[in-house]
């Protein structure tokens, strides 16, 4: 079992990291093997809706996002972790998850999405609500906490003082690594995966 957890602040050691160095360490105690992705500073493009990963099954844009497109058989879970900008999440981001999603969205199916934010101090639900939505679109299944999947502060010193939020992250830890053992154990026993019907697209003026 896989966890693949994408740092999505500028600052990789940040807040951010913090948070979810927390779970890391939960998860390590059930021996699950799990990875931080930084995304690092420089800008990443937005998708262009060029429909280019359509045909090739990866994005225009050679960065990060293909990469784990090319690794997604073997990652069962995924944790988004980003600061609050605004009451949402950072930009960039925003930016590499919506090529991600679009690119292999149905290549998400099955697998356990958690969101983290970290915030001063307001926004944080609106951001959370915002990250949530590219797992609930992917047939993704949401893991959560005690409470949302917050911590406060504005230096990593200040998040290591949110005694609440550093417990919420150990309780997603622990969520995540039993829902994985369940899952495994599911495939052990032969339980089939969802047989979906073919996906209906309409819009509003039909």
């Amino acid at each position: 079992m896989n966890v693949l957890m994408i740092n999505g602040s500028p600052h990789e050691q940040g807040c951010t990291y913090t948070a979810l160095r927390e779970i890391q360490e939960t998860l390590s105690r059930h021996e699950i093997a799990s990875e931080i992705l930084y995304l690092g500073k420089k800008p990443i493009a937005g998708c262009i809706a060029c429909m280019h990963c359509k045909k090739t099954g990866t994005c225009v844009f050679p960065d990060a996002a293909n990469g784990i497109v090319e690794r997604l058989d073997t990652i069962d879970a995924m944790i988004v972790g980003s600061p609050v900008y605004y009451a949402g999440p950072s930009g960039q981001l925003c930016a590499f998850l919506d090529r991600l999603f679009f690119c292999s969205g149905d290549k998400m199916q099955g697998k356990l999405g958690a969101a983290v934010v970290s915030c001063r101090r307001g926004g944080a639900t609106a951001a959370f609500d915002r990250l949530n939505k590219y797992f609930t679109i992917s047939n993704m299944h949401v893991v959560g906490a005690q409470y949302w999947n917050q911590v406060h502060g504005f230096t990593p010193d200040d998040v290591r003082k949110d005694e609440e939020g550093l417990q919420t992250m150990r309780t997603l830890g622990e969520n995540l690594a039993w829902l994985l053992k369940n899952l495994r154990a599911g495939r052990e026993q032969g339980i089939p995966f969802p047989q979906y019907e073919e996906r209906l697209r309409t819009h509003f003026i039909q």
